[in-house]
């Protein structure tokens, strides 16, 4: 069975090494390499680089609606998608002996979009998983073909779900290759729809006008990308760990109200946020007891406010 895989992120690997095992993968189409950092280094996608590391042959157009004749020219069976990144062109997925099947990371239809990840850890949703499902130009709104649900753990973070639902993603793809002659499409129940849209920039600043628990559902569902921070003295504290408590300590939404060696208490709308591992603007990554053994005594004190 000779398949086309497209895919970009990380998510996408396990289901690539997956469909290697068992099928003849003829194409991998992934994103193009990107700049990254202050040199601005070209780097691969992470399904890109495995797929070398297989062996396996890699096309990364830049506009797949208007380059997509290296795949169209393929016999194919199956075209399979996960995390690509791109619009796929009709013409695309309609090519294969059998409509394109897509693995999304989340139990559709809630979360259609481009971070159900993200926004099912943010929103404190306990459970979140995989679906199989034929594709349709309507975004995430093909019939399912299979799904895989797990529970969201209190201290899950979007790293870790990702690799969770890689594993169980890659089982309900195979599963549903495997049967996919006996399995009934089911249509998505339009009225339980939600949509998972693409994170804006102003999303990853932190105000603590919110409840403790729903800011630390926020921050754990940004870590570790795109990543939140909050502002104190015009400088920026990224955030990658913070625990609650439901008590309050202040009536002073922002202030800091406690610091201990568990670290520093930062009064929220209800219950207190505790910041534990953080990153100041120019600074490097640092648990928050060593960060207070340094500069951190003068930043973070019992009665100034966040911003």
């Amino acid at each position: 069975m000779r398949v086309c895989f497209m895919g970009s992120m990380r998510f996408a690997v396990s289901i690539l090494e997956g469909l290697h095992q068992k099928y003849d993968v003829a194409l991998v189409v992934t994103q193009p390499d990107k700049p990254v950092g202050r040199k601005k280094v070209l780097k691969a996608t992470a399904v890109k680089e495995k797929a070398l590391e297989l062996g396996l042959e890699v096309f990364q157009p830049v506009n797949i609606k208007k380059d997509h004749k290296k795949i169209t020219d393929l016999d194919l069976d199956f075209i399979i998608v996960a995390a690509y990144g791109q619009m796929i062109p009709e013409i695309v997925l309609a090519h294969a002996k059998t409509r394109a099947i897509n693995v999304h990371a989340s139990l559709l239809p809630k979360y259609r979009g481009g971070s159900p990840m993200h926004r099912a850890i943010q929103y404190g949703d306990a459970l979140t998983g995989v679906s199989v499902m034929y594709m349709a130009m309507k975004m995430d709104s093909g019939e399912v073909l299979n799904q895989m649900a797990i529970p969201i753990e209190e201290f899950d973070n979007v790293g870790t779900i990702e690799e969770k639902l890689a594993l169980i993603g890659k089982d309900a793809l195979l599963e549903t290759l495997e049967n996919i002659d006996e399995i009934i499409p089911e249509k998505q129940d339009e009225s339980k729809i939600t949509y998972a849209y693409n994170i804006k920039p102003e999303e990853e600043r932190i105000v603590f006008n919110q409840l403790a628990r729903d800011i630390f559902n926020h921050v754990r569902g940004f870590n570790p990308w795109p990543l939140t921070y909050a502002v104190i003295d015009d400088l920026k504290v990224k955030l990658y760990n913070v625990e609650y408590f439901d008590e309050d300590y202040s009536s002073n939404i922002g202030e800091i109200v406690k610091i201990d060696k568990s670290g520093v208490y930062v009064q929220a709308k209800q219950g207190v946020v505790i910041l534990k591992d953080i990153q100041l603007q120019g600074k490097k990554r640092m648990l928050i007891n060593d960060f207070m053994n340094g500069v951190g005594k003068s930043l973070f004190r019992v009665g100034k406010q966040f911003q």
